[in-house]
């Protein structure tokens, strides 16, 4: 099945076919860099990194463009509230959400353009939106007419008249309309300013997005990504400014679901955020990871850490294997996308279905491993290249960069206690030998006690960790 999207301007499922055969254009937009990335920050990257993932593994080349809003009302106020100049906080704060995205392992973008780099193309594009009748210029300030859009709202499905005023302008009595947006706000006292025909000023958030996509992608592209919070009023702003100029813009929209806790939107606003490098200290990066992207990404994630525990024992299992597999057949086996598991992606990305079919192949490689000398090498070394194709579009091999290192240090891990664990094995096998039951159940305990469980086959002794069982 070829890979299907669910498309939210038609509100239905649609075939994904590129405008240019073999290649896809991808706009995410980015972070707005005035704090601490929280998981819900990241909930995009890594949706867009898989799916990034996934086109290429199936042949697309794929160029992303993430931007990065370093201009913007939260920024100034930041600023203020920190002492230090503007352009210090969104500098700080972009570094900070850089090291959240390598620590989750989220490829880079193609091109990940700033906002104040850009303000020559905005300015060309206000040019054109006030030539076609679609903006107009009141004292410094520059505002988008949404009257003069006759789609304006069907990207979220609203109608104009049931809007509530645009709140991105202090001026309203400027505009012809309450609810026209600003695409320029004329210079303040203390702000940052750029000059235009229109005055000195900055730009609105809207139009930095419209500007930058167009840029590096063409006036239409394929895909156009993001936050669920974003389709209104952003994006719906960002499509009706680029249709109005005359582009085709994105051809997509896709959009994720959100991070919560108690059921409400992680945010800064409401002092429920899970900042990233906090999170980091108590679990893995790869566990954070294939927690966030084991959901389906249109669903919501009610983040807890019972949760996040649970998602990191079903990733041990998974990841147990591929270090046992690997010590007995080799680290170098490779394998194709199981059929499965990329028919669950072409589904509209659907990883739960596509994690389903990975544990369901863990589960018979076990099996295999529990033979012993007599398993099937060659079997085992086919499901071994299976999983490892499947986590690496998942962003998850544990043998792979960016988590090779970690994978190496887990096998030397692996391999130590596995020796250790051995000697205790042939010490129980001993006393069982010899009668001894008390010392053999005794050191069974102790074992448990150290979270290692034993099965008794005929091969002989298996341990596995207990919590690959939870």
């Amino acid at each position: 099945m070829a890979l299907h999207l669910y498309d939210t301007a038609t509100r239905s499922t649609r075939a994904f076919v590129p405008l240019v055969p073999g290649e896809v254009s991808m706009y995410l937009c980015g972070a707005t860099v005035q704090g601490r990335p929280h998981v819900g920050h990241l909930r995009a990257g890594l949706v867009f990194d898989v799916l990034t993932r996934w086109l290429r593994a199936s042949g697309l080349r794929v160029t992303l463009c993430r931007n990065v809003t370093d201009i913007d009302d939260k920024i100034l106020a930041r600023a203020i509230e920190e002492g230090r100049p503007w352009w210090a906080v969104a500098a700080h704060y972009e570094r900070a959400f850089t090291d959240a995205y390598t620590a989750l392992g989220v490829l880079p973008p193609t091109i990940e353009p700033r906002a104040t780099g850009h303000v020559t193309q905005m300015v060309q594009l206000m040019q054109r939106l006030i030539e076609r009748g679609h903006a107009y210029a009141v004292d410094g300030d520059v505002y988008f007419d949404v009257r003069s859009f006759a789609d304006y709202g069907a990207l979220s499905g609203q109608r104009p008249d049931d809007m509530e005023p645009a709140a991105d302008s202090e001026f309203t009595s400027r505009k012809h309309d309450p609810r026209d947006f600003a695409l320029w706000k004329g210079s303040k006292p203390g702000e940052p300013s750029w000059p235009t025909p229109w005055g000195d000023g900055r730009p609105g958030w809207h139009l930095e997005c419209s500007a930058m996509a167009t840029a590096y992608l063409g006036s239409t592209f394929d895909i156009h990504g993001g936050g669920l919070d974003l389709r209104f009023p952003h994006h719906e702003n960002e499509l009706a400014q680029s249709r109005a100029a005359g582009d085709g813009f994105a051809q997509y929209w896709l959009h994720n679901a959100w991070v919560t806790q108690a059921g409400e939107k992680m945010s800064k606003s409401l002092g429920n955020t899970m900042v990233v490098d906090e999170v980091l200290q108590r679990v893995r990066g790869i566990e954070l990871r294939w927690y966030l992207v084991s959901a389906h990404y249109r669903s919501n994630i009610e983040f807890s850490d019972d949760a996040l525990a649970e998602a990191g024992a079903a990733f041990r299992r998974i990841e147990h294997f591929v270090l046992r597999a690997s010590e007995r057949v080799g680290a170098d086996a490779v394998g194709d996308v199981p059929t499965a598991f990329a028919a669950a992606l072409d589904d509209d990305l659907g990883t739960p279905a596509a994690v389903a079919v990975l544990h369901g192949l863990v589960t018979e490689g076990n099996a295999l491993l529990a033979k012993g000398a007599a398993m099937d090498a060659d079997a085992v070394r086919a499901l071994l290249g299976g999983v490892r194709a499947g986590l690496a579009v998942l962003g998850c091999d544990p043998l792979a960069e960016p988590w090779s290192r970690q994978g190496g240090e887990a096998a030397e891990y692996h391999a130590a206690v596995d020796a250790l664990v051995r000697a205790e094995l042939a010490e129980r096998q001993r006393a069982r030998a010899e009668r001894d039951f008390a010392t053999a159940d005794a050191i069974r305990a102790r074992l448990a006690d150290a979270g290692i469980q034993i099965e008794d086959t005929t091969d002989g002794p298996r341990w596995s960790l207990a919590r690959e069982a939870e």
